[in-house]
């Protein structure tokens, strides 16, 4: 097998409409006047907790909230977002061989990858897209990246997008069957796109992947994150009417149960196979981004980090400007990084990511020479 380096050579981010406070939210994403009584009440009193509990300042949603229509979608977030990255790499879109697109779930065909290939103008490339929820940005980096160092592919688009707006504006509920757990999302996640390109290398200086990695844990544990769609295609009215389609996560008390085991978290044993699969030099750690939906939770999980190794001061969080935008956040902070810090020679950038719909799990190094 070759052995190739890859280089990340270009990176772009994009966040939709103005940026807004957690007390507009109700009015972007809709009110909810026919939620029982009970979870109305429910959800004034949890507004208040997480305004306090999750340190966001701003979200970000691609919703006109006067017209309700939506101001962009997947393709078109992911497109201005690759956009910026292959600008920034200054390259043409014809040397891009590959795009490898990630997403949280999606119903569609054809599916996303080929549409932004169309938008972007790309006549002929290879293309994938991947779906895992907040892992699935990871798995595109790292099929891009074994693909590029391989020697099958040269220059890859890699990109991210989600517009969780959409499941948790008061169109898309079916109101009345609405439960606690399929609404308190509608205060941690935000909408954006973000994109990275990866290219074959033999220079010697810049950022290079150092390498990726992927598990799922959560073989006996049940799903903290899902709807109740089954895996065929049912009639749209009868999967409305009984609130299928909703979308809900465990509260944290039964979350934990399933997150923190005997000997330490899911996210800290995943990140210690890593660290240790790979040999990766924690002294070296400059930034670590952690894809958690809240500051509070990422400084919880590097309490025990510490115990890797890995100081505290390098959390890297964007979370306060833009909320929780999902698997694109790992490539928007990538993208702010390159954008706004000064890298020194052998610093790394540590990324990794536990959801919570199947516990799967995924991380990767950079490193500047």
């Amino acid at each position: 097998m070759r052995n190739i380096k890859v280089k990340v050579i270009g990176s772009g981010s994009y966040l939709p409409g103005n940026r807004i406070t957690i007390d507009e939210v109700d009015y972007y994403l809709g009110p909810l006047p026919n939620a029982p009584t009970k979870i109305q009440n429910w959800l004034k009193r949890m507004k208040k907790l997480m305004k306090e509990m999750l340190e966001v300042d701003y979200y970000h949603f691609a919703i006109d909230p006067d017209t309700r229509k939506f101001t962009d979608d997947n393709i078109s977030m992911s497109v201005k977002a690759a956009r910026m990255a292959i600008e920034s790499a200054g390259i043409s879109i014809e040397e891009i061989d590959l795009i490898a697109y990630g997403s949280a779930h999606q119903d569609q065909m054809p599916t996303a990858s080929v549409k932004i290939q169309e938008l972007l103008g790309i006549e002929k490339c290879s293309e994938i897209s991947i779906h895992a929820n907040c892992t699935s940005a990871y798995k595109a980096f790292l099929t891009a990246y074994d693909m590029i160092r391989i020697g099958r592919y040269k220059t890859a688009l890699v990109v991210s997008s989600n517009i969780s707006s959409s499941e948790l504006r008061a169109e898309y509920y079916n109101q009345p069957l609405i439960k606690k757990e399929e609404v308190f999302l509608r205060y941690f996640l935000s909408d954006g796109a973000g994109a990275l390109i990866l290219q074959a290398s033999e220079d010697g200086s810049g950022l290079f992947v150092e390498n990726a990695y992927m598990e799922s844990v959560g073989g006996k544990k049940p799903a903290g994150m899902l709807n109740k769609r089954p895996a065929y295609w049912m009639n749209p009215k009868d999967e409305y009417e009984k609130g299928l389609h909703h979308l809900s996560q465990m509260f944290n008390e039964q979350l934990g149960t399933h997150f923190n085991e005997e000997g330490g978290s899911i996210f800290y044993k995943g990140l210690n196979r890593m660290l240790e699969n790979y040999k990766v030099d924690v002294n070296q750690i400059r930034f670590f981004q952690v894809n958690f939906p809240s500051k509070h939770i990422s400084e919880m999980v590097l309490e025990e980090c510490e115990k890797l190794g890995i100081s505290k001061s390098s959390l890297y969080t964007k979370i306060s400007t833009m909320g929780y935008v999902g698997p694109p956040m790992v490539f928007i902070c990538i993208d702010k990084i390159m954008r706004e810090e000064q890298l020194d020679k052998d610093d790394i950038i540590l990324s990794f990511v536990s959801e919570v719909s199947k516990f799967m799990q995924a991380g990767f190094t950079l490193k500047n020479y």
